[in-house]
């Protein structure tokens, strides 16, 4: 999928072109590179721990390095190129991420706003190169162009894949169908002759929310932890990182050695596109039009039906973890009392079945905490913090200051032990 027209470059050194053809490979590694992406960065975030933010700041700087790799060379070569879309996948995902779980954007603020950005791209692009043509990448501004796009894409398909997410309550599994027919239905438009360039960037966009939702299908338990928690074939993120990880350097092997991807000489690379046909762009147009709205109509339905939607990433940065009375050592023992006293009200009636009581406590427990922080932080902010990630756990067991609703009682039970043992 490319444009209908081409324009010589501006400025800048010539190149062979960068960006590879775009065949039935081109869209396979694509969604490989989608998934893997999403999968390894919820392993370094949610199980080693890393954190949201501390993970996105290593993608930012290893996504740095290696476009810079990328940029310095003056042809297509696979491995670096498809290396380059890994990192720009994962790094675009989580910068939405931080917008949604650390800064509480709405999705459809964040999808909104990436929409108007990738607007903002496409145009200047098009008044600077006159083309937008991903078989005419041959000069360093048009490729950073390229790069820049790519990277908004990847933050955009991750605000709308959410938000589809949270407006449905769907599941990983059921969630994979609507990305891959809307792509099924644009290659359909793009046959019969719709706009390459918008055709193109549409299905660039739902690959990732395609590629990341089959992610989460294969991650996910085959048993929800929780109310709203994606289910799936319980392979874990690592395993599946590994997977995909062999399948995309097996692919990048591939072509490297076929080279049935590289547009190699000048003048495949600057080749006129033949002229499209306005009359089948108009009504291949129309059908884009009758797509969204009908996408529109199905998530508007799905919403209505009864559902429990996921809850958010949170920052998995783990906390210090004490010794048993280690974390309370340096605070009053009056006050450490007064909410070991409260903690156990609430573990008692979690444990006689008494929900509305053990919901009470455990609020009260949150107000008294929240009200001593001013007095207990600065006397030990190492324990302060131990003791308020976990406290934190502890209301997210009763729906406190989460979106999630309350979780079963032995959940709530282990977590007020586990506060328990921290303040003994």
């Amino acid at each position: 999928m490319t444009t209908t027209t081409e324009a010589p470059p501006r400025s800048g050194r010539l190149m062979l072109n960068k960006v590879p053809e775009v065949t039935i490979w081109f869209w396979v590694i694509k969604i490989l590179c989608t998934t893997v992406g999403e999968s390894f960065a919820d392993w370094i975030n949610m199980k080693l721990g890393v954190g949201l933010v501390n993970t996105a700041w290593i993608f930012t700087a290893v996504f740095v390095v290696v476009l810079a790799v990328q940029l310095r060379l003056k042809r297509y070569v696979p491995f670096p190129y498809w290396l380059t879309v890994v990192v720009v996948s994962v790094t675009g995902t989580l910068y939405t991420d931080i917008l949604t779980d650390q800064l509480n954007v709405p999705l459809w603020i964040s999808s909104a706003v990436f929409s108007v950005l990738l607007a903002v791209v496409f145009g200047v692009w098009w008044l600077r190169e006159r083309t937008l043509s991903i078989h005419s990448v041959t000069t360093l501004p048009r490729e950073s162009f390229y790069w820049l796009t790519v990277l908004v894409t990847f933050a955009l398909g991750t605000a709308t894949g959410d938000w589809t997410l949270e407006l449905t309550g769907w599941s990983p599994g059921v969630s994979v169908l609507l990305p891959l027919g809307l792509i099924a239905a644009i290659a359909l438009l793009r046959k019969y002759g719709a706009n390459p360039v918008l055709s193109f960037w549409l299905a660039y966009i739902l690959t990732r929310p395609l590629g990341a939702n089959i992610g989460d299908w294969l991650a996910s338990p085959k048993v929800a932890q929780s109310p709203g928690d994606p289910t799936g074939l319980d392979l874990g993120t690592f395993t599946t990182s590994l997977i995909f990880l062999g399948l995309i350097l097996a692919t990048v092997v591939y072509l490297t050695v076929t080279r049935s991807d590289v547009t190699e000489t000048y003048e495949a690379a600057h080749a006129a596109q033949a002229a499209g046909n306005p009359r089948k762009e108009r009504v291949a147009l129309a059908g884009f039009g009758v797509l969204a709205a009908a996408t529109a109509a199905l998530l508007i339905w799905a919403h209505g039906q009864p559902h429990v939607g996921p809850a958010p990433e949170t920052d998995a940065t783990s906390a210090v973890k004490l010794a048993p009375g280690q974390a309370v050592k340096k605070f009053p023992p009056k006050k450490v009392d007064a909410l070991k006293a409260l903690a156990s009200t609430s573990l008692k009636d979690a444990q006689s079945g008494n929900a509305k009581g053990a919901h009470a406590a455990a609020q009260s427990l949150r107000d008294l905490w929240d009200a001593d922080q001013a007095s207990l932080q600065p006397l030990d902010n190492t324990g302060w913090t131990s003791i308020d990630a976990q406290m934190d756990q502890v209301l997210k067991t009763f729906g406190i200051d989460h979106p999630n609703p309350p979780m079963s009682p032995a959940h709530q039970q282990a977590e007020l032990k586990a506060l328990l043992t921290d303040m003994r």
